[in-house]
């Protein structure tokens, strides 16, 4: 299972109210394949521990453009009171390089409760 940062969305993923998220990259990323989505996976200080948060399944991939979200595809990702520009400023300013036209991933998934989060590195 491949690890992903839900750093910040991690109130969403913890309420299950975040099935979708949009990633710059993650071609790799196809239905079928388990995430452990974590607190904060880089970056972490030396000692400090990896905080998984829960299991999820792929159920969807997809090659779009950022600024083609929607308000309902906003709600998606855990943020309903997100305009969709608001939302193309906030994934803008916390991906280096990325600008509204890019090109992401949008990932969407099934919180997986039967499959353990633990013994993944």
């Amino acid at each position: 299972m491949r690890l992903m940062s839900v750093a910040l969305t991690t109130p969403q993923v913890i309420a299950r109210e975040k099935t979708v998220t949009r990633r710059n990259g993650w071609l790799f990323a196809k239905p079928g394949d388990l995430l452990v989505l974590c607190r904060k996976v880089q970056g972490r200080k030396l000692g400090e521990p990896l905080d998984r948060l829960v299991v999820v399944e792929v159920v969807d991939v997809r090659r779009e453009r950022l600024d083609a979200i929607s308000p309902d595809e906003c709600a998606r990702e855990g943020l309903p009171d997100m305009a969709p520009d608001e939302f193309v400023d906030f994934f803008c300013a916390s991906h280096k390089g990325v600008e509204p036209d890019s090109i992401v991933s949008r990932i969407e998934w099934r919180y997986r409760e039967d499959v353990p989060v633990g013994g993944v590195r």
